[in-house]
């Protein structure tokens, strides 16, 4: 399946029906007076996030998504049907964007999430909603409202526990297929990795999922290269697993490079919590090892662990470490709801005394 993590859609709500303009007719009742049945009203636009897709490529084929307008009322003041809603489904960890790129309208991030992006337009009265003491046989009816539209983005945030990151050919596929079922293309040529692959990695007392993405190069944060595009998909992860090619000269500029993208890219990525790899060591001396592990140790200021993902070789450190740095963000992540029990114009309960009212700050009141 070929992935695609963006996408420009139409979106249109459904228009409300027409109220109808109709009379009471029977045998004896010549003058029945108005029976016109208001209008149905429009079909919603609703997205809703759904685990069995991980790409937007159905909507290259298909940018237009309308819902159902509402029908047109009916004499007997029967009101008509209301439009169906036009559901979406996209994939866990979707954002939907304004036209402008820019501006967050809803981040789908759990799976049977649901957000109504429009409304659709509500349906006219019909004619019995006119009658009053001085027109008792209205002949007019109310249009129905339309329904709302725009245009949107989709992009897809893939939803992983930790991330692989790392220059063009550091081994970040083969370290993906080494420790879990994931089957990415794996070549001796930069740029081998056009699309992020994902890899569920199993542990004596859970799994999580592990992110490889295209490799940075210098200038990815401002668009260079595959990175930029891609970036974006290690932004949910809980940590990142900085993989480095031992077998390049100077490391330290390896390690630097990859950093400064991080860091120029924004969205917190250079403050996540790094794990720190010099890979392929099955092709350097002992020697060679120390001196470069010795050398990202100070650059990173932390510790590096040494690998080889072609050969696997302390590869099972790696990974525990990964998961303890999983489980420690995953509850702290759980932990922030807690700190967060009191309503917003409360900083302290006890500042507020019994015998008189907390006074609350004008925007923050409530309002009927």
């Amino acid at each position: 399946m070929k992935f695609l993590d963006e996408a420009k859609i139409f979106l249109k709500s459904g228009d409300g029906g027409h109220g109808a303009v109709a009379f009471r007719r029977e045998k004896y009742i010549p003058k029945g007076g108005p029976a016109g049945g208001d209008g149905g009203r429009g079909g919603h636009v609703i997205f809703e996030a759904v685990d069995d897709l991980n790409t937007l490529i159905d909507f290259r084929y298909q940018q237009h998504f309308k819902a159902e307008r509402g029908e047109s009322g009916m004499g007997k003041n029967r009101s008509g049907r209301h439009g169906a809603s036009k559901i979406i489904k996209v994939p866990v960890g979707t954002q939907i964007l304004d036209e402008d790129k820019e501006t967050l309208l809803a981040d789908l991030i759990e799976d049977g999430e649901t957000i109504q992006l429009l409304t659709g337009g509500d349906g006219g009265f019909g004619n019995s909603h006119y009658k009053s003491s001085t027109n008792q046989a209205p002949r007019y009816a109310q249009k129905g409202f339309p329904g709302e539209e725009r245009w949107v983005w989709l992009r897809l945030k893939l939803i992983a526990d930790a991330g692989l990151v790392g220059l063009p050919n550091a081994g970040k596929s083969t370290f993906l297929a080494a420790v879990s079922a994931a089957k990415p293309k794996i070549a001796d040529y930069p740029f081998t990795t056009l699309a992020p692959n994902l890899g569920v990695i199993a542990v004596e007392d859970g799994s999580f999922v592990l992110a490889d993405i295209p490799g940075l190069i210098e200038g990815a944060s401002e668009g260079r290269g595959l990175g930029d595009r891609f970036l974006g998909h290690v932004e949910r992860t809980n940590v990142l697993l900085h993989l480095i090619d031992g077998t390049q000269e100077d490391v330290v500029d390896a390690y630097k490079t990859v950093r400064g993208e991080l860091d120029a890219y924004g969205d917190m990525l250079a403050d996540k919590q790094e794990l720190v790899v010099l890979n392929k060591i099955d092709a350097l001396d002992e020697e060679t090892i120390q001196e470069r592990k010795a050398a990202l140790e100070e650059a990173s200021g932390g510790d590096v662990f040494t690998i080889s993902g072609a050969a696997q070789i302390g590869i099972k450190p790696v990974i525990y470490a990964l998961w303890q740095s999983i489980q420690s963000g995953r509850q702290s992540a759980r932990a922030l709801p807690e700190d967060q029990e009191t309503g917003p114009w409360v900083t302290d309960p006890d500042e507020i005394s019994e015998d008189e009212p907390a006074e609350l700050d004008s925007s923050e009141a409530l309002r009927d």
